[in-house]
This record gives C-alpha cells, structure tokens and sequence, in this order.
C-alpha cells in the first residue's frame, strides 16, 4: 500500500546535522506514527515519504526551508528563569521547555541573569539542512476519528 494522504505511516528515524552529528534517533522506542497529508511532520519529509511502501529504507536530505525555517536572528526573548521547564540551574547552551499561548516550546538558553533569562525561541534546528535515514515500519488506513483529529491514536501517535 503506498503512502498517501489520510494513511497512518510508523516509521524509524535517524537524523544528523551538517556535520553528521547524530541528532535524534528513534531506535529503542517506538516507532514515530503520522497522519499523511495533514503536515503533522516537517514538509520535505512527509514529501519524500509520499509513494512509498512499509519495508522501504532511504536517506533523504531536507533544506531549511523544508524542515525548521531559517533562524530569526531577533528571536531572542527575555523570560523569568522560574518559567523555564528542565532543569534546576541554568547555563547557556542548554535546551529548556516554556509553556506558549501556542502549547510547549523548546528554547535555547543563551543567557542567564539572577532572575531572568535570555532565550533564542528559533526551533534547535532552524538553519540546518538535516538528513534523515527512514525505515517504513507499517503502512495502514486512518481511522474516522484519526482524519477528523487530524493525527494519529494509540501507539506512537497522540494520545487524548
């Protein structure tokens, strides 16, 4: 069955930087499960996975543009260090979570004062072209309830 719009694709992953730094690796959980078509993954890879059948195994490199966007170099914000979710002390460099008027966020600390902290809000990836290594695991129809909600239920996917 390929790959096409409404169909709930689970698939492995292993992405890398530029340098080919391994950034995140699905292996040694579960699979990652999408709702085709409804831009619940970045674009250039719900592109390239388009067409294609569980079992199938390829690399794909995704430009910014198709992945993250490009870093805004005003996206720096001052927020109170105690809305920063993660950790007890802070340093630049690290990854912190703040809660969004749009949901969670990942924010990169770039500097931190007694009470606040300066942070770059650009997605960790912005700017970056990333290549992906896929394993299509399984292929199968969405359910009703899973086009309606435009995302996938149960393992792998989103849970109510």
């Amino acid at each position: 069955m390929p790959i096409e719009k409404n169909q709930v694709v689970l698939f492995h992953y292993i992405v890398r930087d530029e340098q080919g730094n391994e950034v995140e690796n699905s292996r040694g959980g579960e699979p990652n499960a999408y709702l085709h078509g409804h831009g619940g993954i970045i674009r250039g890879l719900e592109d390239a996975l388009e067409g294609r059948e569980a079992g199938d195994t390829f690399s794909v490199t995704v430009s910014p543009d198709k992945a993250y966007g490009t870093r805004k170099p005003d996206a720096i914000q001052r927020v109170p260090i105690k809305h920063l979710i993660g950790a007890k002390r802070w340093k630049p460099g690290m990854i912190a979570q703040v809660q969004t008027e749009h949901g969670p966020r990942h924010v990169l600390v770039a500097k931190v004062g007694h009470k606040f902290a300066d942070v770059d809000t650009n997605h960790p990836m912005a700017g970056k072209t990333l290549t992906f290594d896929i394993e299509i695991i399984e292929v199968r129809a969405a359910e009703a309830d899973e086009i309606a909600h435009g995302h996938v239920h149960g393992p792998g996917g989103h849970h109510h």
